[in-house]
């Protein structure tokens, strides 16, 4: 039988339903695999505002194409947004859920039994789990637009038939970066990765079009390991201090910038010219007065910046789910709301009251708390999820205005409402 994953997850109904992965939390507890017993469901934590940013991104985008007569004028949009908890097996279960519904039956009349299965689904943030969920998707068809995932590997279109983007492969990332070198005169530089697609593919780019651009060579390759490993973190600064090399590449993730970081100074690297990847170049974390005399003048790639008008209102408007039902844990709302105001809901955890922890009315104002999620002076990333929407909607829109007899599909048919097809798509 089918197995029901309990997933954190926002949604809202619609005639068609977009599907979205996002990192609502930053970890996940593993769950005992012992083969013996089915596994407990990962239980999610360390809430993260700029993922739940990009969800609400989704929902703005959303709300917006329902408001505009001019695009699906007919139609009403929807979402089911999943969160992934940076978890591999958590967002492959959340794009299985998306792609096959989690009812028992899906039937699609007018009174709509069940979750009826995504047309296509925006995400996700990471290359290593776009590869994964893409393979899948690849097999239906279903279209998968990334807002963050760069490995050029994910520009193979006989193995990602489906998978798409608004974000620029890495490919065009290492050119520029070589550019840069070539334009310093800096011939002798260092890379360091993350150990994931990301990091590897881009140091693939490096080892093949540095030397043949002219760049230069790299005095060392290093993988930054996942974790707070301190004796391999030493060892690759020290490797850094003895070498020559005074530029050092990091094509990583924020995570592993800011482990080699705490290494840096405690033994107080300075004077070397950084250069960052787009994944942490405008990360705020890093822009301390701490880290100034170590990272101050670094050379970074970042994503464009857009402006989303209307959207800290949207924002604004957020409430908690009060009626949440409690049994699959707690909406991604109401976690956000617990996470901003410090409160718990009812029931709060045993000894939270005790140790003089406020309960969550409800009634509290989101103006009046300093929240990440309301500084929308410097949208990035959040740009190319509001982008992956409306290049889905703009595909169903085409295909609704088909006109009969000039389709794009076998003997020039056109797609029809009740019958939409992911691959259609």
């Amino acid at each position: 039988s089918q197995g029901k994953f309990h997933l954190n997850e926002m949604h809202q109904t619609g005639d068609v339903i977009l599907g979205g992965l996002f990192e609502n939390n930053l970890f996940s507890a593993d769950p005992d695999l012992s083969f013996i017993l089915e596994p407990h469901q990962s239980n999610c934590y360390g809430f993260n505002v700029i993922g739940y940013r990009h969800a609400q991104t989704m929902a703005f985008a959303i709300d917006e194409i329902n408001r505009n007569s001019n695009l699906l004028p007919d139609v009403t949009l929807g979402y089911s947004l999943y969160d992934h908890c940076n978890q591999l097996r958590i967002g492959f279960r959340a794009a299985l859920t998306l792609v096959s519904g989690q009812e028992e039956q899906v039937t699609l009349e007018e009174n709509c039994v069940g979750t009826p299965p995504v047309l296509g689904i925006v995400g996700d943030s990471s290359s290593t789990r776009s590869i994964a969920i893409s393979t899948l998707l690849g097999l239906y068809r279903v279209p998968l637009v990334s807002y963050f995932a760069t490995c050029s590997c994910l520009s193979d279109r006989q193995k990602f038939p489906s998978f798409f983007r608004t974000i620029p492969s890495d490919a065009f990332q290492v050119n520029a970066m070589i550019q840069i070198l070539k334009h310093f005169g800096w011939t002798w530089a260092g890379l360091l990765i993350s150990d994931d697609d990301y990091g590897v593919h881009a140091a693939r780019s490096f080892h093949s079009d540095l030397g043949p651009a002219g760049g230069g060579c790299l005095a060392y390759t290093e993988i930054l390991p996942w974790g707070d490993d301190p004796a391999e973190l030493r060892r690759i600064v020290d490797l850094m201090i003895t070498s020559k090399a005074q530029v050092v590449i990091v094509f990583a993730q924020e995570i592993h910038i800011i482990n080699i970081m705490k290494e840096v100074v405690r033994q107080n690297v300075t004077g070397l010219q950084w250069m960052a990847s787009e994944a942490w170049s405008s990360a705020a974390v890093l822009q301390t007065p701490h880290l100034m005399p170590y990272l101050g003048g670094t050379l970074g790639i970042s994503i464009r910046r857009g402006e989303i008008p209307g959207f800290r209102d949207f924002m604004l408007q957020i409430r908690p789910d009060l009626h949440h039902n409690n049994t699959n844990g707690k909406s991604v709302v109401n976690q956000f709301w617990e996470h901003t105001f410090q409160c718990r809901f009812a029931p709060p955890p045993a000894g939270w009251v005790e140790a003089g922890g406020e309960v969550c009315t409800g009634q509290e104002v989101l103006e009046n708390v300093e929240t990440e999620l309301l500084d929308v002076s410097d949208l990035r990333s959040e740009y190319n999820v509001y982008k992956a929407v409306y290049a889905l909607a703009y595909a169903l829109d085409d295909m609704l205005q088909c006109e009969p007899g000039r389709g794009p599909f076998s003997n020039n048919t056109c797609a029809h409402l009740q019958k939409l097809e992911p691959w259609q798509v």
